[in-house]
C-alpha cells in the first residue's frame, strides 16, 4: 500500500512542492561556493568515468552511433559538435561502463550517469558555470527523493537509475534552461510518464544498461525542452491512480518525497573507489581491513564467507564471470582478484584476470550469505562482515557498517582527483589534457564561463 503523506498534500499534486524543492536548492548553489565546490567533484568524477566510457570497446559503436546524429553545437567526447538530444543520449551511455560511477545508497541509484549529460546538453551552448553546477544539483536532488519514495519492491524489476533517471534529467535540463518552478514540475511530469528500465538487462549480456541512462537523460532533455515550449503533463504522474507508485512500487512511501532537509541531497552522495556494482563494495571494503590488520596469502585461504544484504547477494553472486561486466557485478571475483592481486585495478576485470587460475580456484571458495543485521541497515547503510578461514584453522573477521566512499568514510578531495586523472589516462588521454580537464572541473565554481569545459570535452581523439 502507497502511504500518501498527509491529506493536504495529498491534495496537490506531488511534483508541484518537489519542483519547489529542487529550484530553491538549485539557487542555494548558484549562491553558495562550498556547494559548487561540492557539485564541481560530481562532475568531475562523470568526467573520468565518461572518458573511459568514450575510449572502451562499448564506447566505438556508442561513437558510431553518435555519426548517425544530427550535427550540433553541444560539445562531446566523441571529438565532434552534436545537437542536444545526441549529445545527452551519447553522453548517458558512458558514465556506469565501468561501475565507478558515484551511487546514492537509500534510493539506490547512480545520478551522474544521466543527471550530467543532460545538464551538459542543456547548458553547453549558452549558460555559465554557475547554472550548470545548479542544474546538475536540482537533477541530483530530484532524482535522489523521487527515488527514496519507491521502496525495495521497485527495485526488484525496475531499474531505478533508469526509471527515476528521467525525473532527474528533466529537473537538471529544465533548471539549465531557466524555468521556473511550475515548468520544472511540468518537465518531470512529461519525462515521468514514459520512464522506464527492466532488470532483464542484468540476466544478459550487452548494454541494455547504459541505453537506460542514455534514454533516461534524452527523455528529461527533451521533456525539458517540451516544457519550455508550453506542453504539459500529467502532474500526479508519481501518485495518481495509474502512476509511477501505483504501477510499479506498491510499498512506495511518498511521504518521503518533499520531507525536509538541511542540506542538498547531493551531499548524501557516495564516489567508488574500485570498478565493481557498489553492493560488491562492502565486502571488498571489509577485506581491505582484515587484510591491514592481518597479511593473508592466497595459498592460505580455505574458505571466505561473506555475510551481507540480500541485494547484495542477488546482484554479485556470479561465481564464474565471462566478461568483464559480469566480473565487476561478482563478489567472488573481486574478492579473489583482491587476494591474488592487491588493491583492485582495472585490469583485474579484464580477460587476463578472468582466465587467472588462481583467481578462478579462489572464487570456489567464497561463499555469499544473507545477515538479518546488515538487512535491517539496508539500504541507507551499505555494510558486510567476512569470515576468512585458513588450512591451518585460523579464523579471522572483519566488518564495515558504512562502506569506503560514503559520507560517512569519505575519499577525500585528492584521492578523487587522482581516481579522475588515472581513468583519463587509462582512457589515452595525454598528460596534457588530463591536467586541462582537472583544472577545468575545479575552476567551475569560480568561474562564470564554460570555455574550458567545451574546449576539454570536445577536443579530438
Amino acid at each position: 500500500m502507497i502511504n500518501s503523506g498527509s491529506p493536504s498534500a495529498a491534495a496537490t499534486p506531488a511534483l508541484l512542492p518537489l519542483a519547489e524543492q529542487v529550484c530553491a536548492v538549485a539557487k542555494r548553489v548558484r549562491d553558495e561556493l562550498a556547494w559548487r565546490e561540492r557539485v564541481a567533484l560530481h562532475v568531475l568524477d562523470w568526467l573520468g568515468t565518461a572518458a573511459y566510457g568514450a575510449a572502451s570497446a562499448v564506447g566505438q559503436p556508442m561513437a558510431q552511433w553518435l555519426a548517425l546524429q544530427a550535427a550540433g553545437a553541444v560539445p562531446t567526447l566523441a571529438g565532434r559538435a552534436a545537437d542536444a538530444a545526441a549529445a545527452a543520449t551519447y553522453h548517458g551511455m558512458l558514465g556506469s561502463v565501468l561501475e565507478m560511477d558515484d551511487v546514492h545508497r537509500s534510493s539506490v541509484l547512480h545520478p551522474a550517469p544521466v543527471v550530467v549529460p543532460a545538464a551538459w546538453a542543456a547548458c553547453a551552448e549558452t549558460s555559465n558555470a554557475a547554472t550548470l553546477l545548479a542544474a546538475v544539483t536540482a537533477g541530483y536532488e530530484a532524482m535522489i527523493r523521487v527515488g527514496r519514495t519507491l521502496g525495495a519492491t521497485h527495485y526488484r524489476f525496475w531499474h531505478p537509475t533508469a526509471t527515476v533517471g528521467a525525473f532527474g534529467a528533466a529537473a537538471a535540463a529544465a533548471v539549465g534552461l531557466g524555468l521556473e518552478p511550475q515548468r520544472v514540475a511540468q518537465a518531470m511530469a512529461l519525462a515521468g510518464t514514459q520512464a522506464g528500465g527492466l532488470w532483464q538487462v542484468r540476466h544478459e549480456s550487452g548494454t541494455g544498461k547504459l541505453w537506460h541512462m542514455a534514454s533516461a537523460a534524452r527523455a528529461g532533455l527533451a521533456a525539458a525542452q517540451a516544457a519550455a515550449c508550453g506542453l504539459t503533463g500529467p502532474l500526479a504522474v508519481l501518485e495518481g491512480p495509474s502512476g509511477w507508485l501505483a504501477a510499479t512500487a506498491p510499498d512506495a512511501d511518498l511521504a518521503l518525497l518533499n520531507a525536509p532537509r538541511d542540506t542538498p541531497w547531493i551531499d548524501d552522495v557516495s564516489f567508488k573507489p574500485w570498478p565493481a556494482c557498489r553492493h560488491a563494495h562492502p565486502a571488498m571494503d571489509a577485506l581491505r581491513h582484515l587484510l591491514q590488520a592481518q597479511p593473508v596469502a592466497p595459498a592460505e585461504v580455505a574458505r571466505l564467507d561473506v555475510f551481507g544484504y540480500a541485494d547484495a547477494r542477488r546482484f554479485c553472486e556470479r561465481r564464474h564471470p565471462h566478461t568483464a561486466t559480469e566480473a565487476r557485478f561478482s563478489i567472488p571475483h573481486a574478492l579473489a582478484a583482491w587476494l591474488n592481486c592487491g588493491w583492485p585495478q582495472l585490469e583485474h576485470y579484464e580477460d587476463d584476470a578472468l582466465a587467472d587460475p588462481r583467481i578462478q580456484a579462489l572464487r570456489e571458495r567464497v561463499v555469499l550469505h544473507d545477515d538479518a543485521e546488515f538487512q535491517a541497515r539496508y539500504p541507507t547503510h551499505y555494510g558486510a562482515r567476512i569470515e576468512l578461514t585458513c588450512h591451518d584453522g585460523r579464523r579471522l573477521f572483519a566488518e564495515v557498517r558504512d562502506t569506503l566512499g560514503d559520507p560517512a568514510v569519505p575519499l577525500d578531495r585528492s584521492a578523487l582527483e587522482a581516481k579522475a586523472l588515472e581513468l583519463m589516462q587509462a582512457a589515452g588521454w595525454s598528460p596534457r589534457r588530463r591536467d586541462e580537464a582537472l583544472i577545468a572541473c575545479c575552476s567551475l565554481p569560480a568561474t562564470n564561463r564554460l570555455d574550458a569545459l567545451r574546449a576539454l570535452i570536445g577536443a579530438a581523439q
